[in-house]
């Protein structure tokens, strides 16, 4: 038995991640999957490469697996202990057997729940009553949505409403009956409670709303004197509440009706739906049962390549996976979706896309996965994540919760926090990482960009191009007004990095830029300045996705030296010994810098960062209320005048990032020679640093007088309890 297998995950993905050279879960890995397995929330923080993938990945497969193993075997769902023999229960709920296969019950089947807005979907109760005497039930909206409540008869569809053997009324206002839909009563919504009146001696039905009596809306039929009734509900993306009686009703009936809690047992019949006859509807085919964002395409590939590495050795039933991003023919998707789906990993936009226009449902879905939640809401998809929420069943067909789980670089992002309040359901915390730190593994320093004292740039006749934000303003060396000190900041942050490559001789460096086009403006200048020497490629959103996935490797393989990027396109890229970081420009927000530095100095390897912090405020572009999203604007007006563009504040950002991590952060002159002294010289940035003649130790070696003096300790303890103990014996 593997250490997987040991938290309950099952042989085959054992044997997996055992081929992957997995031998032990890591700390992310053995707290989250034993949490996901047993049906809880989990919000995570954990670096890019602590096995967090594994951590939600594994748990997921194998829930989807047992529940297609489940479906396959007949059996439907896997009913939680409160489902089974429901139809055979004490109390009156709502069958989880007799139902659409997207209405979803709670485990004590009173609160049903359909998250499809394309179609309709019912459910009946567990029992009926027949033969005469006067009922009622309470129903209660919770949800914003569309509904049809009222009684049903075996010969029913589960649709209310639309036949002769069922009447319904809506929350348009109209009673329905053999698809007529006649005004009746008026209409209700969400708090409103419908009181569903049947009375089997008069053969009348009628309803109330918030107890008002609206009279009879229909005559039984006489053909219907002996047929059994059910308390029956239909909805269309909506959400209601039933009482038959176990508690008081909120409006008591009048006129001598019971509760069917109440009703005499000699006019009470089971459902002749039970579990062994349960109408197992085969699944929508494009709604599958976990859904996984991902902030970028690449992350969204390496999930999506893990969970196909995971799922190896589990067949019959076979997991059916799907990668939705851009940029790719939305046709392929659309085929896949229509032949089945159980997984799908993908971007917001493209998943968005298809699910607004019905191609992806999300009424069959039980786990809902945020990775890199922070960088999601930072991309402003937090509107987004909202709606699609809402749209999920937060009771699954089975009765089980929806699953929510979170990966964020930090649980302390004040948007994570509230998110996680609002969305989750008393979600476990599990936080390996801790308040932000920086490894002393990476060495990190600050080279102010001062536009008045390095006047360079009013000389310059070759330098990158900037981001046109001063197109319309009066830019002249002759004339320092801010705008000009703001053109002179951009212009000399290209040489400065020409600098930084040249003084350190860096052979491989990641170069963060804050945005697609300042990426594709510094790509341009090194190639122009320096062709091979300065070969690179770019990584980020507008970029082709085959292009970026190629640019990566290059990067990777080493045909390139340096990789040119955005916040979003770097996140949960892993590359091993990575010497060098160039911050352009600080991140918007203080927890990215450490997560951008931190791709340097890793597996004890040593890096070197370098950020450039301009001295004076810069005008930037800021697309976020933008209707092409940056595309094609030109409009440089500020925010606050209807235009694209602020003022960038990096020495306030550097103080920010100071005051988080409690630190002051060493600078450099525009030389970049970066001080040794604190490493003792023996620093090969991307190689492991060595001890040999330098203050610093190993944990090992630091800890070794300590052990020696315990060591010692502990040997003469020993002799004085054996001196003792013989000095004792010989005087007996």
């Amino acid at each position: 038995m593997t250490a997987f297998e040991e938290m309950g995950v099952m042989p085959e993905l054992g044997q997996a991640v055992e081929e992957m050279d997995w031998s032990l879960p890591t700390d992310v890995q053995a707290e989250a999957i034993p949490m996901i397995l047993g049906g809880g929330d989990v919000l995570m923080a954990a670096e890019t490469g602590s096995g967090k993938t594994g951590a939600f990945c594994l748990p997921i497969i194998q829930i989807v697996y047992e529940t297609l193993r489940d479906q396959q075997e007949g059996k439907g769902s896997k009913l939680s202990s409160h489902h089974s023999g429901s139809t055979h229960s004490a109390h009156w709920k709502m069958s989880p057997y007799d139902r659409g296969d997207a209405m979803a019950i709670d485990p004590e089947g009173l609160l049903c729940q359909a998250r499809d807005a394309q179609g309709w979907h019912g459910t009946r109760t567990n029992k009926a009553v027949v033969g005469g005497g006067k009922y009622y039930y309470e129903a209660t909206v919770t949800d914003e949505g569309l509904c049809r409540v009222g009684w049903s008869t075996d010969k029913a569809t589960l649709e209310l409403g639309i036949d002769k053997f069922g009447f319904g009324f809506g929350g348009t206002g109209k009673k329905s009956w053999g698809k007529q839909f006649d005004s009746y009563g008026e209409a209700y919504g969400i708090n409103d409670t419908i009181g569903c009146y049947l009375d089997l001696d008069k053969m009348e039905i009628k309803w109330s709303k918030n107890g008002v009596d609206f009279g009879k809306a229909y005559d039984i039929q006489a053909h219907l004197k002996n047929e059994r009734f059910y308390a029956a509900v239909t909805l269309k993306n909506a959400e209601m509440k039933f009482n038959f009686g176990n508690t008081p009703f909120k409006y008591p009936p009048q006129g001598g009706f019971k509760a069917l809690s109440n009703a005499p047992s000699e006019n009470v019949v089971q459902s002749r739906i039970v579990a062994s006859g349960a109408v197992n509807a085969k699944p929508a085919p494009n709604a599958p049962q976990a859904i996984i964002i991902e902030p970028s395409r690449e992350l969204a590939e390496q999930t999506f390549n893990q969970i196909q590495k995971f799922k190896l050795h589990l067949s019959n039933p076979t997991i059916r996976e799907l990668l939705i991003i851009g940029g790719v023919n939305i046709r392929d998707q659309v085929e896949v979706l229509e032949t089945g789906v159980d997984v799908v990993v993908g971007t917001p936009g493209r998943l968005e896309d298809l699910i607004s226009t019905g191609r992806l449902a999300l009424h069959q879905c039980r786990f809902f996965v945020l990775d890199e939640a922070d960088g999601l809401l930072s991309a402003g998809y937090g509107d987004m994540i909202n709606r699609l929420h809402q749209q999920i069943p937060k009771v699954t067909n089975d009765g089980k919760r929806l699953q929510m789980i979170v990966c964020s670089a930090t649980l302390h992002s004040f948007d994570v926090k509230k998110m996680a309040e609002r969305l989750m359901y008393f979600p476990t915390w599990i936080d390996l990482k801790g308040q932000d730190a920086v490894p002393e593994t990476v060495h990190h320093v600050v080279c102010d960009v001062d536009p008045e004292v390095d006047t360079r740039w009013k000389s310059l006749k070759n330098h990158v191009e900037t981001d046109g934000v001063h197109y319309n303003d009066k830019v002249s060396p002759n004339n320092l007004s801010r705008e000009t000190m703001s053109e002179a900041v951009k212009i000399l942050k290209g040489e400065y990095v020409i600098r930084a490559l040249e003084e350190h001789k860096m052979d491989k460096a990641l170069i963060f830029c804050r945005t697609k086009l300042d990426c594709d403006n510094l790509e341009k200048y090194l190639q122009q300045r320096g062709g091979g020497k300065y070969s690179c490629v770019c990584l980020h959103g507008d970029r082709k996705p085959q292009e970026r996935k190629a640019n990566l490797q290059k990067f990777k393989d080493n045909k390139v030296r340096y990789m040119i990027c955005t916040d979003v396109a770097a996140r949960g890229i892993d590359i091993n010994g990575l010497p060098y970081v160039i911050n352009v420009t600080l991140p918007d927000e203080k927890q990215n810098y450490i997560h951008r530095i931190g791709r340097v100095g890793r597996a004890e390897r040593m890096g070197l960062a370098i950020s450039l912090v301009a001295t004076v405020k810069e005008k930037v572009w800021y697309h976020s209320n933008c209707n092409t999203k940056g595309r094609g604007c030109y409009n440089t007006n500020l925010t606050d005048h209807g235009g694209c563009c602020i003022w960038y504040d990096e020495p306030k950002l550097l103080s920010d990032v100071q005051e988080h991590l409690d630190i002051t952060i060493d600078k450099v002159d525009p030389s970049m020679k970066v001080p040794v002294n604190e490493f003792d010289g023996k620093v090969t940035y991307g190689q492991k640093r060595r001890n040999t003649g330098g203050s610093y130790q190993g944990h090992v070696a630091s800890l070794a007088p300590a052990v020696k003096e315990l060591a010692e300790l502990e040997k003469r303890a020993q002799t004085s309890f054996i001196d003792l103990k013989y000095k004792k014996f010989a005087q007996r």
